[in-house]
């Protein structure tokens, strides 16, 4: 009996750690990660922009 109450709050607990730490985590990289290519995007496009205007 103590070893399915003991499954029980394993199961429970890895639910807790998947959908309370893991998951909003990987959405915070992935938000991260979008903001850094959109400012990676701006300035590849400014100094392409520059770099012909120049010439």
């Amino acid at each position: 009996m103590s070893r399915t109450v003991m499954a029980v709050l394993g199961a429970i607990l890895a639910l807790y750690v998947v959908f309370g730490l893991v998951l909003p985590a990987l959405f915070g990289l992935v938000k991260f990660l979008v903001v850094l290519a959109l400012v990676a995007f701006v300035v590849v496009a400014a100094v392409t922009v520059v770099g012909k205007f120049t010439k």
